[in-house]
């Protein structure tokens, strides 16, 4: 869908624009400045893989219940994988029996051996909990410390993470990352918008680690109060916690200035630092596979796909202590392809869904992306948005709430709406009603807007 040239474009209270900078891959680390599973050829990381793995069947077996009762009940023992592709013959693990084991049955040491706890946020129910040794901690420290220095990050720079604290592994992940990759932290969290964008000018990072919707949140703020942003010191921003599409890409690197990379993770598996897009490449997180095992599977038969087709992603831990797991399905929707920047290691196309946020509307699949990728060609309006779902006598509807951008007056706004109707109608096939509602409307958590609301049930 192209934008409709019957809306007239927004002029954001900014000061008059000035080119901004060119966009393009980023420099590639030295060489030598490479941990050496980073220089491992593959034949090498996968007998590391083997040998991992196996310790980590024996490990779940012997020290958690759980896992105990599903290799019987499948008939396997740790000894019966032999070969990494033996994997597929061993259960899967879901965010279900972690919730059902609650709140320490999955762990696999002693409480006296856990350094620390993180939990999911817990709205749909009982949270899920996850737990570190002293070793988990510094493994996940010096994996996020790689990440960093793949998205291009260097010893020296500062970097601002304004991921959520506490229980979210977002903050503390990126936050003792930095710290073990040569950087200086500023720990600034969610919130306080207007504060954090004049911490950032202030304090002059040049690395910034957010969700890319609470970034297009700060780059608004930057605007409103009439600082271009591309004249900030940031250089570099490392996105993740939600899946976001090429076109937001595209839309952050252009207002911010900056290069913008992806970051893959879920507390669970670790927390963030499971994957990353190296900024020399940008196609795609390459998987440190030497501490994760991925797969991909047919989301409804759970068969193994080869790499190159699309479905869920399985992950299993092959060196966590406390909470070891074993083929963890995600729900994330995506492929695993050859390694490039990393050639070791695969990559994994960007998440632009998940099996539970699939909409399935009048008998058309619909994914909340889809929406996004309409809503950025659509002048006057901002990429924070929420899907509505009801029904309307024996028929499903949705309702498509998304924000519009400051000064966006109601002519505007109509023809707005108007255009979204259109390109999700033409786009994805299925009738929508919009709303376009105030800047700062929706609610958010931890810098994220829930995106699907369901109203259907009640």
């Amino acid at each position: 869908m192209t934008s409709d040239p019957t809306i007239p474009p927004v002029q954001a209270p900014a000061p008059a624009p000035r080119p901004a900078r060119a966009v393009r891959p980023g420099p590639a680390p030295a060489r030598e400045s490479l941990d050496a599973a980073e220089r491992m050829g593959r034949a090498e990381l996968e007998a590391l893989q083997l040998e991992r793995l196996r310790r980590t069947l024996r490990r779940a077996y012997d020290n958690v219940a759980h896992y105990r009762r599903a290799f019987d009940e499948a008939g396997v023992v740790p000894e019966d994988c032999r070969s990494l592709a033996d994997l597929a013959r061993f259960p899967f693990t879901t965010k279900a029996d972690l919730r059902e084991n609650y709140p320490f049955g999955m762990f696999a040491v002693p409480m006296s051996e856990v350094r620390r706890l993180h939990a999911s946020s817990g709205t749909t129910g009982r949270p899920t909990v996850v737990g570190y040794t002293e070793d988990d901690l510094s493994v996940w420290a010096g994996l996020m410390a790689r990440s960093i220095r793949a998205a291009g990050g260097r010893p020296g720079h500062k970097v601002h993470v304004s991921y959520g604290y506490g229980l979210f592994t977002g903050g503390l992940g990126a936050h003792y990352g930095a710290e073990r990759a040569g950087c200086t932290v500023i720990p600034a969290s969610g919130g306080m918008t207007a504060r954090q964008v004049q911490l950032i000018q202030d304090f002059r990072p040049e690395v910034i680690m957010v969700t890319p919707s609470y970034m297009l949140t700060l780059l608004d703020e930057f605007e409103r109060q009439g600082v271009d942003p591309r004249t900030s010191s940031l250089e570099l921003g490392v996105f993740g916690a939600e899946p976001w599409t090429e076109e937001m890409r595209r839309e952050i690197e252009e207002r911010a200035g900056l290069h913008a990379v992806d970051i893959y993770g879920l507390s669970e598996v670790m927390g963030p630092g499971v994957a990353q897009e190296c900024v020399e490449a940008k196609d795609g997180l390459h998987i440190w596979e030497d501490h994760f095992y991925p797969e991909v599977v047919d989301p409804i038969t759970g068969e193994v796909l080869p790499d190159g087709e699309e479905g869920e992603l399985v992950f299993t831990s092959l060196t966590k202590q406390a909470l070891p797991v074993v083929r963890y399905r995600t729900r994330d929707l995506t492929r695993l392809l050859p390694g490039t920047a990393r050639p070791a290691f695969r990559r994994m196309e960007k998440v632009t869904g998940r099996c539970d946020d699939m909409i399935i509307l009048r008998g058309v699949n619909v994914f909340p992306t889809q929406v996004e990728e309409i809503l950025l060609r659509v002048p006057g309006v901002a990429p924070h948005f929420q899907i509505r779902l009801a029904r309307r006598g024996r028929m499903d509807h949705m309702t498509v709430r998304v924000e519009a951008r400051p000064g966006t007056g109601p002519e505007q706004r109509e023809a707005a709406a108007a255009a979204i109707a259109r390109g999700v109608k033409d786009g994805v096939g299925v009738t929508v009603d919009v709303d376009v509602v105030d800047p700062e409307t929706l609610e958010r958590s931890v810098g994220k807007i829930r995106r699907v609301v369901d109203e259907r049930g009640r």
